[in-house]
């Protein structure tokens, strides 16, 4: 049986809740939200239960002004999003809602209905639904509109493709000029040694579901796909980010996908191991930037 289990939850798909580790850097602006959603969906057996018992809680605390078990920050981008209507309310449903054949996002998009299974993946994406709702309801909306315009096809065209992967594996990041350069040139070394006391002036927020749930086994090798925030933008509030996020969603820039690769355990102080030159120069994890070769013209 998994540490902390009791024999109510054994044999409970989400069990694995029980082992993620909060006390992780990672973690750290997750856990006052995540780790009472945790235990909660561990003792109801139902994570989408939880999920929705969370969302209650922290819309008594809007209303009440009381203290209750949902973040600050939760809160705050509860009340952004209830400034603009009830168009981001969500409920989380189990799995078997989902009619076969629709799409996932479709269904969500004219629902307003969240299918959830009992594991980590969909754990940590209703989490982001808490913290940004105004930003998941963005991304869903897109979705829907490719899915309207194009229908369910084998491949996803070039915008549903940036949605997923924005979704799935996004790194926010608020980051001085210096600091973006040498990560869009891939110069590790530069971006994690040299400029090494710059980072204290970056601001990340892990926004990919996938990319959360991967870091409850870490390894080296995990790379989200950062996106900039403006530099206007104050990255310590989270209801001007998810605000923010709403307008610059914007399909014709999504398409170009606007990510930078980052292999997360990089990041100083999210792993003892690379205080050390020589974490980085592994080129197997921190890959140099490949150069572009153009066609040589054809002989005339």
């Amino acid at each position: 049986m998994a540490r902390g289990l009791s024999p109510k939850t054994e044999g409970f798909a989400g069990a694995v809740l029980a082992e993620i580790d909060w006390s992780q850097p990672w973690f750290a602006p997750w856990r006052e939200l995540g780790e009472p959603t945790a235990q909660l969906a561990l003792q109801q057996r139902s994570v989408a239960e939880a999920l929705n018992a969370i969302h209650h809680a922290a819309k008594r605390e809007v209303g009440a002004g009381s203290g209750d078990i949902a973040s600050a920050a939760s809160v705050n981008t509860l009340r952004a999003g209830l400034a603009l209507g009830d168009a981001n309310e969500v409920k989380f449903v189990p799995q078997s809602a989902l009619p076969e054949g629709q799409a996932y996002e479709d269904f969500i998009f004219k629902t307003a209905q969240i299918p959830t299974r009992d594991g980590l993946h969909d754990f940590f994406n209703g989490l982001c639904w808490q913290r940004f709702p105004l930003a998941k309801r963005r991304l869903n909306q897109l979705q829907a509109a490719e899915i309207e315009d194009q229908g369910v096809r084998a491949t996803r065209g070039p915008v549903r493709d940036a949605l997923t992967l924005f979704d799935e594996n996004v790194v926010l990041m608020h980051a001085p000029d210096e600091v973006w350069d040498a990560l869009q040139a891939r110069d590790w070394l530069k971006l994690f040694v040299d400029l090494r006391e710059q980072w204290q002036h970056v601001h990340l927020v892990l926004f990919g579901h996938a990319l959360v749930e991967k870091l409850v086994t870490p390894y080296k090798s995990i790379t989200g796909h950062v996106y900039r925030v403006d530099s206007q933008v104050n990255p310590h509030d989270e209801a001007a980010l998810d605000a923010w996020l709403v307008q610059d969603l914007q399909p014709e820039k999504l398409a170009t996908k606007p990510y930078e690769p980052l292999p997360v355990l990089g990041i100083p102080g999210w792993c003892a191991a690379n205080a050390e030159r020589a974490y980085y120069e592994d080129v197997n994890v921190f890959r140099p930037k490949r150069e572009m070769v153009k066609p040589k013209s054809l002989a005339t």
